[in-house]
């Protein structure tokens, strides 16, 4: 009786388990699809890409920054 379980048991562990392998298959399989259509769809709708010029100035208000919290720490002792 308890062999005739234990093949049960097994049998529906194995079942269970291929399904979750077939569902995770067939996931992954999807997302290499969506990719490959996507990659195809930037090729021909590119997105335009904005260019941002560092300004000179910035170097400044990272010192001036460094300044006011060296300056916090000061006051704090």
């Amino acid at each position: 009786m308890n062999l005739e379980l234990l093949k049960i048991g097994m049998t529906l562990m194995v079942i269970g388990m291929g399904f979750v392998l077939a569902f995770l298959w067939l996931m992954i399989g999807a997302m290499h699809l969506m990719s490959a259509v996507i990659a195809y769809l930037n090729k021909i709708f590119p997105e335009k890409v904005v260019v941002i010029e560092k300004h000179k100035s910035a170097a400044v208000r990272e010192d001036e920054a460094i300044a006011v919290a060296i300056a916090a720490v000061m006051a704090k002792k």
